[in-house]
């Protein structure tokens, strides 16, 4: 833990991670305190499902493009504008009373300009520290942001409640508005410059280490989302048993992240940390007791955040300064895809076999995410010993003199 503290003590690492998770903060607010609103409104879990459907569709669509404006107008602007658009949308919905059609045209907006702030802030990350605080910091980070899917659901659940739905999606329409302004006013961010990319948009998806990391991160997070969706079912909407099994699958990710971050990243390290999730939910699969899914998926939890500390770092090694961003974008979108697949699949084994045919599509989500990087290990770049930072885009050139 003492190199983590070092590590915090590195100036501008403590308020980027702070102000970064305060703007990320809202989205794991948004999708309960919608859910709760509309069906409230609207007597109807299925228009919810349709409007989340939408901001979806818009978040997934918008990552690399909205990544790839930062290196074209600057972090600043881009960031601004979104936020901007966004938390109008956000407040639009929430306040006019329209109709559902209307509700998702408006969603997708806000999907389609949610601000790139993680994209940013991984790009961040290798101009403030230096090559051997790299990966750590990736799993801090990833061990980090378990805050927001730990505290954002229960506070928007206990504001929709206890206040009002329109309360809690106001609420983090502010965490959205103020995170946003603190990232965007920090120094780290104006003293960044991503170089204009020369290359076409996608054409980084053919960096094999980025394709790698895309389609993991979308199995990975899809076990997840199939996870939430099962541990719901077994428990019913009306019981608090889900929320602390779901909040000890995420503390399981917090320990895993610290405890692993230091552990070096070779051909095998992202296939080793998803066998962890894999046997953890295989486990998880033999019964739904309480005390049962606590331990198991405790023990899955501690794979996740080391293993997207992983994706992050081998994307890092594996492109240019001026495509990272971009890079992460695709990363994101992919993880969007398997939140979106996992929870459709889930939700449909739920309702023909059970709450325990949704853990075992979450574990069978997480052995593919174990296969496909075992397969592909000539593909994983070998950090054992090497500088994680992203390849420089422009490099001296040796001139002999005669």
């Amino acid at each position: 833990m003492s190199s983590y503290w070092t590590l915090l003590k590195t100036p501008g690492v403590a308020r980027v991670i702070a102000a970064q998770l305060t703007a990320r903060f809202p989205f794991g607010m948004l999708s309960l305190a919608f859910l709760i609103h509309i069906e409230r409104v609207y007597d109807s879990y299925g228009a919810a499902g349709l409007v989340l459907g939408a901001m979806s569709i818009g978040q997934a669509v918008a990552g690399p493009l909205t990544s790839r404006l930062m290196g074209r107008w600057g972090m600043r602007p881009v960031i601004v504008t979104t936020l901007v658009v966004c938390a109008a949308s956000i407040i639009v919905m929430a306040l006019v009373p329209l109709a559902i059609p209307w509700l998702m045209a408006i969603g997708l907006v806000a999907g389609l300009s949610t601000p790139p702030i993680q994209p940013a802030v991984r790009t961040i990350y290798p101009k403030i520290v230096n090559s051997r605080q790299l990966t750590p910091l990736f799993s801090l980070d990833a061990s980090a942001q378990e805050i927001i899917w730990v505290l954002g659901p229960v506070i928007a659940t206990f504001v929709a409640i206890q206040v009002s739905s329109v309360a809690g999606i106001l609420l983090a329409a502010a965490f959205l508005i103020g995170g946003g302004i603190w990232f965007v006013a920090l120094p780290e961010v104006g003293r960044v410059r991503i170089p204009r990319s020369r290359r076409k948009i996608g054409a980084v998806l053919k960096r094999p280490p980025v394709m790698l990391s895309t389609i993991v991160g979308f199995m990975l997070v899809a076990a997840c989302a199939a996870v939430e969706a099962g541990v719901v079912a077994a428990f019913g909407h009306g019981s608090a048993d889900s929320g602390w099994v779901l909040g000890i699958f995420a503390a399981g990710s917090l320990v895993g992240g610290l405890a692993l971050g230091h552990a070096p990243i070779g051909p095998w390290a992202l296939s080793g940390r998803m066998l962890i999730v894999t046997v953890g939910l295989g486990l998880a699969t033999l019964g739904l007791n309480f005390w049962w899914l606590a331990g198991t998926l405790l023990l899955a939890g501690v794979g996740i955040a080391p293993a997207f500390a992983v994706l992050f770092g081998i994307v890092s090694a594996s492109v240019k300064f001026s495509d990272t961003a971009e890079a992460y974008g695709w990363v994101g979108t992919g993880q969007l895809m398997g939140a979106a697949m996992g929870s459709a699949i889930a939700g449909f084994m739920i309702d023909h076999s059970g709450a325990g045919a949704a853990i075992l599509v979450a574990a069978g989500f997480a052995a593919l995410g174990t296969l496909i990087p075992a397969l592909g290990r000539r593909w994983h770049p070998d950090l054992r010993g090497r500088d994680a930072s992203p390849i420089p885009d422009t490099a001296p050139i040796q001139i002999q003199v005669s």
